[in-house]
């Protein structure tokens, strides 16, 4: 074999690295949070948090530890559900989306791309929010819609 020929077949042997199937992560404690592939997607999920099988999480979203997430949700690329979300069954929650610690977003609910829910929110079961809507601390959404100023039929602060 020339060289130019086994240069070739050295690069094609290193394109072809295995995917990772878990990773090791050291948070601001000092602990190190073990987080491992979720087969219906690809996405990150911690070792301590429980998501449904029929869940889809995406490659590049990380679950964190004591979240849960329903059946048939669907979590978009980018996403982050911090520690101790509770994700009710059938919610959608679109790209580049945080919903902080300790909130709940109740079954049906639909997040658009970039939304950022604060700590402990509470989201009504079929409540959807539009892209790029911000969400307080400690806020109770009730149905509705919600756009991206913050204003809706059902109080929500603007």
């Amino acid at each position: 074999m020339g060289a130019s020929a086994q240069d070739g077949a050295h690069t094609a042997r290193q394109e072809r690295s295995p995917v990772r199937k878990n990773i090791d992560v050291e948070v601001e404690t000092g602990v190190i949070e073990k987080y491992r592939r979720h087969p219906n997607g690809n996405g990150w999920v911690s070792g301590k948090s429980t998501v449904q099988p029929s869940a889809f999480i995406s490659e590049s979203a990380y679950i964190e530890s004591g979240a849960q997430v329903g059946r048939e949700s669907w979590v978009g690329p980018g996403s982050w559900i911090d520690h101790d979300v509770v994700i009710g069954d059938k919610v959608f929650v679109g790209q580049n989306v945080h919903i902080g610690e300790g909130s709940l977003v109740s079954g049906g609910a639909h997040l658009g791309s970039h939304v950022r829910i604060g700590r402990n929110v509470r989201i009504a079961a079929g409540v959807r929010l539009d892209r790029d809507t911000r969400v307080p601390d400690g806020t109770d959404v009730a149905a509705g819609n919600v756009g991206a100023d913050g204003r809706r039929s059902h109080g929500l602060a603007a």
